[in-house]
């Protein structure tokens, strides 16, 4: 099932999306009004007033304006050096651990957004992603129950402005920009998607960036909520982005960063795309 979060004849509100229509779930389902974060933590009761909803057309994707699914998450982190052509293209060593950096919440943007060149910055990158969206409150997980705990997932696009975040050897300022994490356009509920099988794309301004697929993980979903749970409690609604595959602008000679005008499109085949355009921040 697609669920999205977006703006309609002026209220936020919680979708299903089927082929080019909407069905309004918000005012059908109590308390859910246009918070995601509810209905992901009570999925389990609330699914199946879902599913009898479906077939519905209320408006049209055309008619909305969709948002991030969830807008301020508990928890936002990103994984580094994920796929083994980006590692090799940033000259760094496989990592036998995961490497992980927080990221603000309000780094949060929509799936269509302007995203910003910071005033202190030229070096803005961009970083084609999955993510995924914690479905249940977990903590030391196993394998199988690290699995469950996904809810569903998104694309991304993990912006990334390079100076700040190589200056030291802490990631997260430079991971933490406002409007530097789009994502959407909706979640995909993970009983629909094979994580480790979808093919991933970006594009500026129609040139193809980065080309590969999720199969080439170095660290999966399922083993990076592994991982985080032995550290912290991970809650419904909490966003995780995946990593990115070889290609980012910092690493060609000379490096390609972004400029303001600049459309950043990223797709992973069966999730959509997102588009963002670079603005003056």
């Amino acid at each position: 099932m697609r669920l999205a979060r977006y703006e309609f004849e002026g209220r936020v509100r919680i979708g299903v999306v089927e082929g080019d229509c909407v069905v309004h779930l918000s005012d059908r389902i109590e308390r859910l009004n246009g918070d995601m974060a509810h209905l992901i933590e009570h999925w389990a009761d609330l699914r199946s007033q879902a599913e009898k909803l479906r077939g519905r057309a209320d408006c049209r994707t055309g008619d909305v304006a969709f948002l991030a699914p969830v807008e301020r998450p508990g928890k936002i982190w990103g994984i580094g050096l994920n796929y083994r052509d980006h590692i090799e293209e940033s000259g760094s060593p496989v990592p036998e651990e995961q490497t992980w950096f927080v990221m603000a919440n309000t780094t949060v943007a929509g799936p269509y957004q302007d995203i910003e060149l910071p005033r202190v910055s030229k070096a803005l990158d961009y970083e084609a992603e999955l993510v995924f969206v914690v479905g249940k409150r977990i903590r030391y997980a196993n394998a199988g129950d690290a699995s469950d705990a996904i809810f569903g997932y998104c694309v991304g696009n993990d912006i990334s402005v390079r100076d700040w975040q190589l200056r030291t050897g802490q990631f997260s300022i430079g991971k933490s920009f406002d409007t530097h994490a789009p994502y959407g356009p909706w979640i995909v509920t993970a009983d629909e998607i094979d994580p480790l099988s979808l093919p991933i794309r970006s594009y500026v301004n129609d040139e193809v960036r980065q080309q590969s697929n999720t199969q080439h993980l170095l660290f999966t979903p399922a083993q990076q909520v592994e991982h985080l749970s032995k550290a912290m409690t991970l809650e419904p609604g909490d966003v995780f982005f995946t990593g990115t595959p070889g290609g980012v602008g910092g690493a060609m000679s000379p490096p390609q960063y972004l400029e303001v005008g600049d459309r950043v499109r990223v797709e992973i085949d069966g999730l959509g795309y997102i588009e963002n355009t670079v603005a003056k921040g």
